[in-house]
């Protein structure tokens, strides 16, 4: 006679939830049909990895103490979704969304975002976290996580804004009722 723990599939449950939400964000809809979307689901080895970095952002960078706090909450996590956005200026004209006067001057500032950009990995990862919520895995969205993962180059040199998006299964929501800072 055998016995399956849910303890023991709880990784593998996470994974195939976080399958779930990358593919939800891929089909969320993008401004004129233009994907600048890149998604990822990390392993356990990457997600401390990341925490890890995390903690030393914290002692190097300046990072606020709630990375130390986040960095727990990834490390207590059983999966993790990364989604990004490259830049890329839609060309509409006219916009200025952005700020700058048409999408030619913003091109000439490659770093500042677009909006359509930044719009688009919004609604993707509303979708993505709805497919979370819809299985009744615990997660938050977490931005802090995003800068980790871009200070490590996990998504590549052209993506410039990044959010994490944690996983938990267990008894209690470890990114409810969370402490402020450390």
């Amino acid at each position: 006679m055998s016995v399956l723990f849910e303890e023991e599939v709880r990784e593998e449950a996470a994974t195939a939830v976080a399958k779930r939400m990358v593919t939800a964000a891929r089909t969320a809809p993008k401004a004129k049909g233009k994907d600048t979307l890149v998604a990822a689901i990390v392993n356990a080895e990457t997600r401390k990895t990341i925490a890890s970095h995390m903690r030393t952002m914290v002692e190097t960078s300046g990072a606020g103490k709630f990375f130390l706090r986040d960095a727990d909450n990834l490390e207590q996590s059983h999966g993790l979704v990364l989604l990004g956005t490259r830049i890329d200026p839609m060309g509409l004209d006219p916009c200025g969304l952005c700020g700058f006067a048409d999408c030619n001057e913003k091109r000439q500032h490659p770093n500042h975002p677009c909006s359509f950009n930044t719009g688009d990995l919004g609604i993707a990862i509303g979708s993505a976290v709805s497919v979370a919520m819809d299985a009744r895995v615990d997660n938050r969205i977490m931005f802090s996580i995003g800068m980790a993962a871009r200070e490590l180059n996990l998504l590549g040199n052209d993506v410039r804004i990044v959010y994490g998006i944690p996983l938990s299964i267990s008894g209690k929501d470890p990114f409810f009722d969370r402490k402020p800072g450390k």
